[in-house]
């Protein structure tokens, strides 16, 4: 579900880019349209905020799937979603809505530090014994709980979509449910919540992962510091099959950052595994392992690669270099055409 749709925001305190991002296809009246998980004052329009142009029309959507299909249907011409978290892993909803459906290609990650504040409505007296529902979104609560039970006590959560939904209910729905709400201090303020404890996380070194995902047509050039993700369904019933899997990696001196097994059917016992991995799809390592995988694999989804947001080299091992992959098809050919032995 949409909220907001059409809203164009240029008068944002938050520091966007200046250039314009790539986007395949046609962008309407040449404002790029970007559909994220809303409202405004999420985590992800803080994560949006680091790639999007000035002149940009934010699309805020009730959840990932939503966001995610505003772009497959052509209502934005980019989504921003997050895909992990440091403390909570890979955020399911993301990794199943890019494994399903039409394809979708990630071509650019961002990183944002997470923080958190306890608010409740500014018109209410109510202190922090008082508190007896907290609503926010279920990541959240796993990066808080532990400070709510020794500040609070055992109180009862409410999951939220996302933490500004829950910070914007509170203050528009006086018959909202609950008592306070966890968000960060951007949509305190937007929504004009009153504050009653700031740096309430268990972690205070948490970060969420985001990722601005288009329509398949045009993969960003590798830099030497990329990232690939994939989404590898292993065959049924046979041994090895994820030894085989990884082999497949291994073997060609590819780093997976990155393993997540998710349910690949509608019962139990089939899965597939959602994978980053360091390289590109232009280098030969990534390009060999692929043909493995399509080998040994009934499905792989290439969801995309793109520059590392840290911006740290991939380290490549002599014998897994571009050229070492280069000689050794050279090689072969001409044992094949009988010009060497």
């Amino acid at each position: 579900m949409l909220a907001n749709t059409g809203e164009l925001r240029q008068d944002s305190d938050h520091e966007t880019k200046d250039e314009s991002v790539s986007m395949p296809g046609p962008i309407l009246n040449g404002i790029p349209r970007i559909s994220f998980l809303g409202p405004l004052g999420t985590f992800c329009e803080a994560a949006l905020r680091q790639v999007a142009p000035k002149d940009c029309e934010l699309i805020p959507c009730s959840g990932v799937p939503a966001a995610l299909e505003a772009l497959r249907t052509g209502v934005s011409d980019r989504a921003v979603v997050p895909i992990e978290n440091s403390v909570e892993g890979g955020v399911n909803a993301t990794l199943d809505s890019l494994a399903h459906g039409d394809p979708l290609t990630i071509v650019a990650e961002m990183v944002v530090p997470i923080t958190f504040c306890l608010v409740t409505r500014a018109d209410s007296d109510i202190e922090l014994g008082q508190i007896q529902r907290i609503a926010t979104h279920p990541h959240a609560w796993a990066q808080c709980h532990k400070w709510v039970l020794a500040n609070i006590g055992d109180v009862t959560h409410l999951p939220a979509t996302s933490t500004a939904g829950a910070a914007k209910a509170l203050k528009e729905d006086v018959a909202c449910g609950y008592d306070a709400a966890l968000c960060s201090k951007e949509s305190a303020d937007l929504y004009g919540l009153r504050i009653l404890a700031q740096g309430v996380a268990d972690n205070p070194d948490a970060v969420t992962r985001f990722v601005l995902v288009s329509k398949p047509g045009s993969t960003p050039l590798p830099t030497g510091a990329d990232k690939t993700t994939l989404q590898v369904t292993l065959p049924n019933n046979r041994a090895g099959a994820l030894l085989t899997m990884l082999e497949q990696f291994s073997a060609r001196g590819v780093n997976l950052s990155r393993i997540e097994s998710r349910p690949a059917a509608a019962y139990f016992g089939n899965y597939s595994f959602s994978i980053d991995l360091e390289g590109h799809v232009a280098d030969e390592r990534v390009q060999s392992a692929l043909i493995g995988l399509h080998r040994t694999s009934p499905e792989v989804r290439f969801l995309g690669s793109y520059p590392k947001a840290n911006g740290v080299p991939t380290r490549v091992d002599d014998e897994t270099t571009d050229s070492a992959f280069r000689d050794a098809r050279a090689w072969v050919g001409a044992v094949v055409a009988g010009y060497a032995t």
